[in-house]
């Protein structure tokens, strides 16, 4: 008898406790995908939350879902009818395609993969990924406008603090210096010359810790980057500008950064981001898990990746949002979290179903 395989995509639209004004957008909302992976007796769930429309090479939500849809769902079922079970989630992640939307699809399966895989051998995610260290967490803020309140800092190690050329509001700037925690001041690709980079530190420089400069030009852009790099006495840091292992090698052979923001989403999948990392360091840079506002699901993953692959303060926190969340149950198996079904029916919106063998 062929055992049945199911794939269930749902979306979760959520209001994020805390809004953050960034230098190209203002994050006040995020969609949550989820796939429901079941084989035979086995179930898993993975989760990615992509950005709302398409920003600096990330792609938006809907690209994404078509891109599942169309492409990467029914790769999945085509290896399972062909080779007669599901693709390795360690392995999957070599499948990434060229288009921006394919790197969040593939982490998207990739983590139903890796949680059913941890199911199945009864498993959790911290037996395979011991931790090295903590490195605690990192918050996103915002240096341009002071319209929410914060989310807790306790135990939160640096800000990453939005900002944008001529953008910088004195009374954020107070509440940012009064934490008396290190910043990495984050343009998103904002700034279109070392000018205005120079006079945003000149504002900053007597208030806050500066710990590095991010992502300051548009992505690719790595000579002027490389340039900025020489002029300052300030870390560069590169975020959007990270996606594969010719990025980083891209990086090191311009001198355009010390530090790297590694989000699994926007690399394929938590194996890509695990190479990406130890790449990275192998070339001496410093290195942080970032992410996309994701739910506890997602970033107790991350949590884990950041602690095993011992990486400087991360944004791997959670991400607080209005309303009433899904109800995750803990779990010794699996990615730490157990997302039944029936929550994702009840609370969601089902996209896709998609199923092969009977």
């Amino acid at each position: 008898m062929v055992v049945a395989v199911d794939v269930t995509l749902f979306r979760h639209e959520v209001a994020l406790t805390h809004a953050v004004r960034g230098g190209a957008q203002r994050h006040e909302t995020r969609t949550r995908l989820y796939l429901s992976l079941r084989d035979g007796a086995s179930r898993g769930v993975g989760e990615v939350a992509p950005q709302p429309q398409f920003l600096n090479g990330d792609p938006g939500v809907d690209d994404v879902i078509v891109e599942l849809a169309e492409t990467v769902l029914p790769q999945l079922l085509a290896i399972r009818e062909r080779e007669g079970a599901l693709a390795s989630w360690s392995r999957w992640g070599r499948l990434v395609g060229p288009r921006p939307a394919s790197r969040p699809a593939v982490a998207l399966v990739e983590m139903a993969l890796l949680d059913l895989e941890l199911r199945r051998a009864a498993r959790g995610l911290d037996e395979l990924w011991p931790a090295a260290r903590d490195p605690g967490f990192q918050r996103v803020v915002s240096l341009m406008d002071v319209d929410d309140e914060w989310p807790d800092l306790s135990g939160v190690r640096r800000l990453r603090a939005k900002l944008r050329p001529g953008r910088i509001d004195p009374a954020a700037l107070e509440r940012v210096a009064a934490t008396g925690l290190p910043v990495i001041l984050d343009f998103n690709a904002t700034a279109t010359d070392a000018a205005q980079v120079r006079d945003a530190l000149t504002k900053v420089a007597t208030r806050l810790d500066v710990d590095a400069v991010e992502q300051p030009f548009r992505v690719g852009n790595l000579v002027d980057t490389a340039a900025l790099a020489r002029e300052i006495d300030v870390a560069i840091s590169l975020d959007e500008s990270v996606r594969s292992l010719i990025d980083v090698e891209q990086i090191v052979r311009y001198e355009a950064a010390a530090m790297l923001c590694v989000k699994p989403a926007r690399v394929g999948g938590v194996a890509n981001a695990r190479t990406i990392i130890a790449k990275a360091r192998e070339r001496g840079l410093r290195v942080y898990v970032g992410g996309f506002f994701e739910s506890p699901y997602a970033r107790r993953v991350h949590q884990l990746l950041a602690q095993h692959s011992d990486v400087e303060a991360s944004d791997v926190a959670p991400v607080t949002t209005r309303g009433t969340p899904l109800a995750l149950v803990e779990s010794s198996a699996g990615v730490g979290w157990e997302l039944p079904e029936e929550v994702l029916d009840a609370s969601t919106t089902r996209l896709v179903r998609l199923s092969s063998g009977t």
